[in-house]
This record gives C-alpha cells, sequence and structure tokens, in this order.
C-alpha cells in the first residue's frame, strides 16, 4: 500500500442513489411480489405439498425478514439463499436464477434516482486524488442488477471499486468488508473515510479502523418498509464525529480530514 494515499469509500442507498418514499415502497413490494411469483411457479417437492399465495407471501417475508436481521449483525444472506430458503419451507422446487431475472428486471424498470451532486462529490475527490469505494449492504437485490443503473449515472469512472454484499459473506458493519474495499483501493484504514446515511456506515467505520465515519442526512427520507426493516430506532441517527446534509460539503470535509 501506498504509504501517502487517501480513499473515501460511500454507502450506496440513500447516500449516492435513492427512490423517493412512496416509489421505494412499491420496489419492496414488487420484490416481495417477484418471490412470490417465483414460488408459485415452482413445482412442489411432493404431492400434496400445496400452498396459497398468501402461505407463501408470508414464508418468504420471513425469510427476507431474517436476512436483513443477518445483515445488521455483518453477515450476508443473498436473495438467492433466500428464495432457496423459501423454497425449502414451502416443498418446492425452486431456481434461483429464475428470482435473479426477475430482480434484474424489476432493477431496470425502477425510476432510481441521482443523489443531488453525487457525481459531482466523487469526481471532485477522484481529482483531489483520493482513491474512491462504494461499499453497499445489497440484501434486497445483487449486485451484479445495480452495475447497469450505476454506469448509466457516470460512477463507473469516478469510482474505482464496488462491494456488494451479495458478493461477499459480510456486510456493514463488519469491518471485512470495509477491508476488502481498501484491499481493492490499496490503501491504509488510517488514511480512509467512509460516508453514508446510518447506523451500519458509522459503526462499520468505527469497527474496521477507519480514520473516520461522516454521517449523511440529506436523503433520510425512507418509504414505510424499508425504515421499518432495515432502520431499527436509533439507526437513522447514530453518534457521528462529522455530518453533512449535501453532497456538496464532501469534498472540503475530506480534505481537512485527509488533505
Amino acid at each position: 500500500m501506498a504509504d501517502d494515499a487517501t480513499a473515501v469509500t460511500l454507502d450506496l442507498w440513500h447516500t449516492l442513489v435513492y427512490l423517493d418514499p412512496e416509489d421505494e415502497e412499491a420496489y419492496m413490494e414488487r420484490q416481495i411480489e417477484t418471490a412470490v411469483s417465483v414460488l408459485s411457479a415452482a413445482p412442489p417437492r411432493r404431492e400434496g405439498a400445496e400452498r396459497s399465495a398468501d402461505e407463501l407471501r408470508r414464508i418468504f417475508e420471513e425469510e427476507y425478514a431474517a436476512a436483513v436481521t443477518a445483515s445488521q449483525q455483518g453477515r450476508s444472506v443473498t436473495p438467492a439463499t433466500q428464495i432457496e430458503r423459501a423454497g425449502a419451507r414451502a416443498g418446492r422446487v425452486v431456481r434461483p436464477s429464475d428470482y435473479l431475472d426477475g430482480l434484474r428486471e424489476l432493477v431496470a424498470r425502477t425510476p432510481f434516482r441521482l443523489g443531488p451532486g453525487a457525481v459531482e462529490a466523487v469526481r471532485a475527490l477522484r481529482a483531489a486524488g483520493h482513491r474512491v469505494a462504494v461499499i453497499s449492504n445489497t440484501v434486497g437485490e445483487p449486485g451484479q442488477t445495480l452495475r447497469p443503473m450505476l454506469r448509466d449515472f457516470g460512477f463507473d469512472g469516478p469510482v474505482q471499486a464496488f462491494v456488494f454484499s451479495d458478493e461477499h459473506p459480510w456486510t456493514k458493519p463488519d469491518p471485512a468488508i470495509f477491508a476488502e474495499a481498501l484491499a481493492r483501493l490499496e490503501v491504509d484504514a488510517s488514511r480512509t473515510v467512509h460516508v453514508g446515511d446510518g447506523w451500519s456506515d458509522i459503526e462499520g467505520a468505527r469497527r474496521a479502523g477507519l480514520l473516520g465515519g461522516v454521517l449523511f442526512t440529506g436523503l433520510q427520507q425512507y418509504g414505510h418498509r424499508y425504515h421499518q426493516l432495515f432502520l431499527p430506532p436509533g439507526w437513522a441517527s447514530p453518534k457521528a464525529d462529522h455530518r453533512i446534509e449535501r453532497l456538496s460539503e464532501l469534498p472540503p470535509l475530506i480534505e481537512r480530514l485527509l488533505g
């Protein structure tokens, strides 16, 4: 690692990209509907093992919620694993690829929005000589489904590494997922700052030994289901040494911390 290299790692959801609350609610509902459709179409493991759509929905929602809980503890349970576990409980022979294909189509038609000033901030960080990575807990959809959207938004150039939790055993706040990003960037933790919108970002930065964590509050408008699942009490307002409301505030803050 270069002794003088510096880096900024950033969260993805509600930091660089987001959905309006009503669109986020609809998007998460369609994730559930996609899973139920796949489970309904899968053949039963044995005769007489029929399940209603409501039962299949309940089973998958429980597996999804369990995956969220695991992510809050630093463990990755991928969408493929979620549908496999739901299929086993429902007595169905499920092909995870069917669910992943459905999620890919869902992501492609969902109106994700670019955070105000996100690309400009990332480009400014790179122009200042900092290395940049995105670290995202991808519980509801695989990282591979997000890459085309991120490319279209213009992140491929200035972002040097994308670390999606479904491609690894860990999620934020486990320090291992931060270590993965830093290894790709070839930067020491003591020369790195992480930016995100919630507890797992700030706590993860602390556990990973990063120089600091920055809480971004500018896109903390969440859909009801997202807030209920992903943000236990206090997770949206953790104690943080640094807070910003606009991403335009980030480059000058980073210069003070890493310059």
